[in-house]
């Protein structure tokens, strides 16, 4: 059964959990382990394996179209249908941390930082355009191949799970929820 079948099941699922979901789950990614774990503060429920991050690696750094994964904390903003992965859970990048950070070490200027701490200091989703990139959180695989998925680290600097995995992730996270990438 395709996953956009069971995604308004899903988000409606999602959404009358959120009200149950301890607020103390967040996620931890482990980019050199390549693995999501689900955690209820410091203890794991769910660990799911072989996840992919971009093909170029994480970073602390990240420019648009580098194909690098961001480190840092994040949250959820956004869980959404996608024509491409099926599902598609949206975190706030460049968050405040990243913004600072690009701005100090000169990969971003004076015109883009104000941009970007306008929305940020607002509480608004940052804008996506910059040259930090954006457009980036946790998806599936949608049709792609699962040899490849298995076998490299493909995305453009998003997190990926295997279509079965995301749908059991979803059951544990809402938007609000803390996403730590180490």
């Amino acid at each position: 059964m395709s996953l956009t079948l069971l995604l308004p099941l899903t988000l409606s699922s999602t959404a009358s959990l959120a009200a149950q979901a301890p607020e103390d789950v967040w996620v931890a990614v482990d980019t050199e382990q390549l693995s999501l774990v689900v955690m209820q503060g410091e203890n794991p429920l769910q660990v799911f394996e072989n996840i992919a991050i971009g093909s170029s690696g994480p970073t602390l750094a990240k420019r648009r179209d580098d194909g690098t994964t961001p480190l840092g904390e994040f949250t959820i903003t956004e869980i959404r249908p996608s024509q491409r992965f099926e599902l598609f859970l949206a975190i706030n990048y460049p968050n405040l941390d990243h913004t600072e950070r690009a701005f100090l070490d000169e990969r971003i200027g004076v015109e883009e930082y104000r941009a970007l701490r306008y929305e940020l200091d607002r509480g608004q989703p940052p804008p996506q355009g910059t040259s930090l990139g954006g457009q980036l959180g946790i998806h599936g695989l949608g049709a792609g191949d699962i040899k490849v998925h298995e076998t490299v680290n493909w995305t453009e600097g998003c997190i990926a799970l295997t279509n079965e995995q995301l749908l059991e992730l979803v059951k544990w996270v809402v938007v609000g929820t803390k996403v730590v990438v180490r």
